[in-house]
């Protein structure tokens, strides 16, 4: 299995680590039940209607760094203005910030496109 460098785009700077395609569709699968999540958690009843509320995000994995990204899609208005924690960390290190959604879909569409033929997480219902 081959390792690549992905390079997420934070707020303020950006952080690169060794991943698979492999675990980078499964990342794009996490975020595509998000994305649906999301648009449930907005489109579903008026302020004053209770909502009900969508399970959160937890993605998980552990390759030369552990990375995990969290996000709860019961806070956000939309899509475009959802951000994940996301942590990553090794015996050295242990990096926690917060990142913009879109950007990690954008970063993770370049990964994809550059380590795999078809790997966009474009759909009809979400374009960044």
């Amino acid at each position: 299995m081959s390792t690549s460098l992905l390079k997420l785009n934070l707020v303020d700077g950006s952080v690169s680590f060794s991943f698979t395609p492999e675990a980078a569709r499964e990342l794009k699968a996490a975020i595509a039940i998000l994305m649906s999540s999301l648009k449930t958690a907005a489109t579903t009843g008026t302020p004053d209607a209770k909502r009900s509320p969508q399970k959160p995000m937890e993605y998980c994995h552990t390759g030369d760094v552990f990375l995990e990204i969290f996000c709860n899609p019961n806070i956000w208005p939309s899509p475009f203005a959802a951000k994940v924690l996301l942590t990553l960390r090794d015996e050295h290190l242990r990096l926690t910030t917060e990142a913009e959604l879109t950007q990690i879909v954008e970063d993770l569409n370049l990964y994809l496109e550059e380590h795999c033929e078809a790997g966009s997480l474009r759909s009809p219902g979400f374009t960044p």
